[in-house]
């Protein structure tokens, strides 16, 4: 029997890196017969064509079609169909794709948030430059008729999910406070909630902050407030703008949600000569 241009099993399940018995299965269901049998032992051959339908099969199985899904369809192939399933098939792929890149941009966010804090002391207020920042940003909180935070909360992400059902809305939740509420000492709840997602078309603003941190739970922040105002007037600074309350040590990697680590950073400008 001629077997030229052929090969046997061995050669075969090493070129498409499957298994003997993955083949012998196979052929066993009618999925993929060797295209010869021979010999003293009844040897399987291959030609090197079903390299490409075993690579097809895979793929399928692989993206969750079942090997009786995959035999019904093989049966009754045509080109039409198989265009159809690979069309098919591909757009799961791109979907998928889609959301393994969102998940690795969510990590990266969450990986650089907790490598922000690596190396800093806890108990020390510096002022720094910060570069624009992208971040999803809500509207206004309404804390009218007894609302309290939790409401406000409750209504940002209702609010993002419908002005933006493509967005990921996975990210990390922070507040904002207005100038105007830092001026009065009202810092109680926060004026704004933000995502601080990398793909959002709002700006926290690049400019000089204080920054400060403090351990507590969410809204523990009163006295962190208190000593970053106190220490921007004594340093000759002002207060130019919104401050944000962050959390990048939280519930991801701190079990004791009273010992989650807080960052203040409030938009500070030296004081003019005048004001000193």
């Amino acid at each position: 029997m001629a077997t030229k241009g052929l090969f046997t099993i061995s050669e075969f399940m090493e070129l498409s890196r499957t298994t003997r018995d993955t083949l012998i299965y196979y052929d066993k269901v009618g999925l993929l017969k060797p295209v010869k049998r021979g010999g003293d032992n009844n040897y399987r051959f291959y030609s090197a064509g079903q390299l490409a339908v075993i690579n097809v099969i895979r793929t399928l199985q692989g993206l969750g079609m079942t090997l009786d899904e995959i035999k019904n369809k093989k049966d009754t192939m045509t080109p039409a169909l198989v265009y159809e399933i690979l069309e098919q098939q591909n757009a799961q792929i791109i979907k998928k794709i889609e959301g393994l890149v969102r998940a690795q941009k969510l990590l990266s966010a969450i990986r650089k948030m907790i490598n922000s804090v690596s190396n800093i002391d806890e108990d020390s207020i510096t002022i720094q430059y910060f570069p624009e920042e992208s971040i999803v940003l809500g509207d206004i909180n309404d804390y009218s008729r007894e609302r309290d935070d939790y409401d406000a909360l409750l209504s940002f992400y209702h609010a993002m999910q419908q002005k933006h059902p493509d967005l990921d809305l996975n990210y990390p939740v922070w507040g904002a406070f207005s100038e105007n509420r830092l001026r009065k000492g009202d810092w109680k709840w926060p004026d704004r909630f933000y995502f601080s997602n990398p793909e959002g078309r709002d700006k926290k603003p690049a400019a000089l902050y204080a920054v400060g941190y403090s351990r507590g739970g969410y809204g523990d922040s009163d006295g962190l407030f208190r000593r970053m105002i106190d220490y921007i007037d004594v340093n000759d600074f002002e207060i130019c703008g919104d401050a944000f309350e962050e959390y990048p040590l939280n519930e991801i990697c701190i079990n004791d949600n009273s010992n989650y680590l807080i960052r203040l950073m409030v938009m500070v400008r030296a004081k003019a000569p005048n004001a000193k």
